[in-house]
């Protein structure tokens, strides 16, 4: 006869299946909430979402209210609810202008950052580290910026060159002080104090050489591939004298980089190698690299590679990275690409520019576009002007029924399927030969 399926009720379960009190609020409770409120800043249309009219000032007030309440839990004893205050307040600055609202409270903001900076683990560093990044983003080039630095500065090169910080907190302290100190260019001693924080990082890798087999990876190579794009980001805002000194100092060294087994550490050594022959060639008409020959066949095996032992996705990438470096060293030439943002366009035409958009977009994410279009900063930086401004009339008419997005969407869909079916016919994959 089968056993009965039928169990002790809730009560009995409760009282002698497991032994625990149960509280009427507790840390675990408040990190959920806080995550459920942080979650519905995760997506920039979340905040233009269509649909009937409102009233903007009262959205305003109630979208306030929230980021007020994120920033007193910044201050809370469960790491869990610092954290999702973090992720809140970060995913709130990369998808609006506020300006006004951070200038306010921008020293409680500092104070927050620098506490859980200090005190709190891996995850919370690197939140808070973003979070700093998108303040000074946010506030621009200006005196605020700068005293977010100065009391974020020491913090921050203190975690980098701390052995026994974890990785990914180093690695977005590292990215947040080039950033940081990218914003503030005023100073010019902060300046090559962080660029020497930054080599000390990276110029670790100069010589790990093995004899046949490369330079071997280890779990550092994040945080070395962020010190170098972080370096590399503040060489473009350098005096040409001191452009001179670090060409000197690294462009025989660079090639090294090319070696690891890392593909996003060659491909990192790769960019940066094509930007610093482009600001040596602005430097100086006649610019001549005596291993010219040595390094040429190094880029060419890269933009050629077809190693087995290294997985499909990362040969093809580092494929058609290297065909442009190849062609940025070879013959200073750069493939143009155009970015669109609402009615405008940008183009990018040179390796400085790229890399300086690539950064500001691994920051911002989804909201880089938004950014473009608003933030007088970035829109400085880029050389686009004051911010393009639209009445509301225009915007509807530019602004495509989400119906109408439903059926483009699927219909790209469709036809992307139906491509690479093809694609995936072994008669006509003949890709990898190439």
């Amino acid at each position: 006869m089968p056993k009965s399926k039928k169990r002790g009720s809730n009560h009995q379960r409760g009282a002698g299946g497991q032994h625990r009190n149960v509280q009427p609020f507790s840390d675990e409770d408040a990190s959920i909430e806080t995550m459920s409120h942080c979650s519905g800043f995760s997506d920039p249309a979340s905040f233009t979402e269509e649909g009937p009219e409102v009233d903007e000032e009262a959205t305003q007030e109630d979208f306030e209210y929230k980021l007020k309440g994120f920033i007193d839990l910044t201050l809370d004893k469960s790491a869990k609810t610092r954290q999702a205050a973090l992720e809140g307040l970060k995913n709130a600055l990369t998808s609006k202008i506020l300006y006004e609202f951070i200038l306010e409270r921008r020293m409680t903001l500092t104070d927050s950052i620098e506490r859980c900076i200090k005190k709190g683990k891996s995850d919370e560093q690197s939140a808070a580290a973003r979070l700093a990044c998108l303040l000074c983003v946010q506030l621009g080039s200006g005196i605020e910026s700068e005293e977010i630095l100065k009391t974020l500065g020491p913090v921050l090169k203190k975690i980098i060159c701390d052995g026994t910080a974890s990785i990914q907190a180093r690695q977005a302290c590292a990215t947040c002080l080039g950033v940081c100190c990218f914003i503030v260019t005023d100073d010019i001693t902060e300046l090559y104090s962080t660029m020497e924080c930054l080599e000390n990082i990276f110029t670790k890798w100069y010589q790990r050489e093995s004899d046949t087999n490369g330079i071997s990876s280890t779990h550092n190579t994040v945080l070395h591939i962020s010190a170098l794009l972080a370096w590399t980001l503040l060489l473009t805002i350098c005096p040409v004298s001191e452009v001179k000194k670090k060409l000197e100092m690294h462009l025989h060294k660079l090639p090294n980089l090319l070696s690891c087994d890392d593909v996003n550490m060659r491909i990192a050594a790769g960019e940066t190698l094509a930007l610093l022959f482009e600001l040596a060639r602005e430097t100086e008409a006649d610019f001549f690299y005596e291993d010219m020959e040595l390094l040429t066949q190094k880029l060419r095996a890269l933009a050629t590679d077809g190693n087995k032992h290294r997985a499909k996705v990362d040969k093809r990438k580092q494929r058609s990275v290297f065909r442009d470096v190849l062609r940025a060293v070879e013959e200073r030439d750069f493939p143009t690409e155009t970015v669109k943002f609402g009615p405008e366009r940008m183009y990018i035409d040179c390796w400085v520019k790229k890399h300086t958009y690539d950064t500001f977009k691994e920051i911002l994410g989804s909201g880089m576009q938004y950014h473009l279009q608003s933030n007088e900063f970035l829109r400085n930086v880029f050389e686009l002007g004051p911010p393009v401004m639209l009445d509301a009339a225009t915007l509807k008419t530019m602004k495509i029924p989400r119906f109408e997005r439903h059926l483009y969407n699927s219909a790209a869909f469709k036809a992307r399927t139906k491509a690479r079916s093809k694609c995936r016919d072994k008669r006509t994959d003949v890709g990898e030969f190439f």
